[in-house]
């Protein structure tokens, strides 16, 4: 099982940073991707290991990639984002929380690096002020309402941040495999 865990970390490392060099590129994660690993790690651990490690990969998919739907669904993220956390998930499918881990870890990334830009650019204030009055919005009086900023409304491309997210938590499983050669 341990050499089915460097392969699988290590492909979902690969898949990770192949989404990143094409979200970079074009900003869009292809299908060709990210819907083949969805299909090919159920089965393979379905082969590998039998029918309850492919039925952890397909629960490991649908857990992992509920959340950014969710959020893909209010506008917050995009597609390709979405399937790309469900191939991790299928793909670091032999423990169903791994894939939620670089979900989080994922959007962590993300969130420090939008802070950072709006830091740089010198709105990250008044940005935060801005979100904390609209988290308030529908409470307050319309005379201390106030529209949204346009910062609150920027996209980030999310490859780079799971790509981050999926190296640093593939790290430890990649370390053990080495360090028993």
């Amino acid at each position: 099982m341990n050499a089915a865990i460097t392969v699988a970390m290590s492909l979902a490392v690969g898949v990770a940073t192949a989404a990143a060099w094409c979200d970079w590129r074009t900003g869009e994660i292809p299908n060709w991707l990210t819907l083949p690993p969805v299909v090919v790690a159920p089965l393979a651990y379905g082969v590998a290991f039998g029918i309850e490690f492919a039925l952890h990969s397909l629960t490991a998919a649908v857990l992992s990639a509920l959340v950014p739907y969710l959020l893909f669904r209010r506008g917050a993220m995009g597609g390709g984002d979405v399937k790309l956390f469900g191939a991790l998930g299928a793909i670091t499918g032999f423990d169903l929380l791994v894939g939620i881990e670089i979900e989080l870890a994922a959007l962590v990334v993300a969130m420090v690096t939008a802070c950072g830009a709006l830091a740089w650019n010198g709105v990250l204030l008044r940005t935060l002020g801005n979100a904390l009055v609209q988290a308030f919005n529908p409470v307050l009086p319309a005379r201390l309402r106030q529209e949204r900023c346009a910062a609150l409304s920027a996209r980030v491309r999310m490859g780079g941040a799971i790509l981050v997210a999926t190296a640093v938590l593939s790290g430890p499983y990649l370390a053990t495999a080495w360090s028993a050669l």
